[in-house]
């Protein structure tokens, strides 16, 4: 619950909570929840509610709930981590899944959580527990362990002293083995998950770089466990993750950072 009850808090920071109480599985709110959300009196995120809707930054249906505005969600689509790397990474993720039929994402770090900027899917596609916009933890899924191998010992120690909660029967919670595994994922570039974060699902997923060899995203392709052989679907996800990293300035020559994971909120 935000601190609402904190003196001299600004009518931005208590408009930035109306906003933030939007998320994945969350795009529709009525009044009340944004009210119990937020935690502010129920006269002023309705008189907050009703200024972003006139500037155009929410927008109200006829039932009465918000959703997110055409003006805000433009805004968004300026982020840096949003607008060039998709666009630069999905001719690549559109390849790879014209050729698997299966999930393709891209990610994100974000404090101790992968965040999905893209995701192509189709209707064949195996369940998986995120969507676009979602997050997903670290420590079991693909795109989350590039992406803490590369982010550096101190975000690792955070995610390490948070506890490694099981998701499935398989997925790895010795921190021991999680060590073992991002050191072979910082040699290698890839990290192959089998049903630790979804039973039924399986991942194989590498890391994208900027310019200057930090690790900007991770790309993942995800199957249906035992549907393909993951050895012969390894190859064209590296592919990819260096074609996405050559088109943002990567160069093979280039000293490929260690601990430099760049996403919001990384550490290291």
């Amino acid at each position: 619950m935000p601190r609402t009850s904190e003196p001299g808090r600004s009518v931005s920071s208590r408009l930035l909570d109306v906003l933030f109480a939007f998320r994945a599985g969350r795009s529709r709110l009525t009044l009340a929840e944004l009210t119990r959300d937020t935690g502010l009196p129920h006269a002023t995120v309705r008189r907050l509610a009703m200024e972003l809707v006139e500037a155009g930054a929410l927008e109200r249906a006829s039932d009465g709930s918000f959703t997110v505005g055409i003006r805000l969600w433009q805004l968004g689509t300026l982020a840096l981590l949003s607008l060039p790397l998709r666009t630069v990474a999905l001719p690549f993720m559109d390849d790879l899944h014209t050729a698997l039929r299966q999930h393709v994402q891209l990610a994100v770090l974000e404090g101790t959580e992968a965040v999905l900027v893209e995701r192509l899917s189709s209707g064949r596609a195996v369940d998986v527990m995120s969507q676009p916009g979602g997050r997903l933890p670290l420590h079991c899924s693909g795109v989350g362990k590039v992406l803490l191998a590369h982010a550096g010992s101190e975000l690792i120690e955070q995610v390490l002293a948070q506890g490694l909660p099981a998701y499935t029967e398989r997925t790895v919670t010795d921190p021991v083995r999680l060590r073992e595994q991002l050191d072979e994922c910082r040699e290698t570039g890839v990290a192959v998950v089998l049903q630790e974060a979804t039973l039924g699902a399986d991942s194989v997923a590498t890391r994208v770089l900027d310019d200057e060899g930090k690790v900007v995203a991770a790309l993942s392709v995800v199957v249906g466990a035992g549907s393909v052989d993951l050895r012969t679907v390894r190859p064209a996800v590296i592919a990819s993750g260096l074609a996405v990293s050559r088109r943002l300035g990567w160069r093979p020559s280039a000293r490929i950072e260690q601990g430099a994971c760049s996403g919001p909120g990384a550490t290291g």
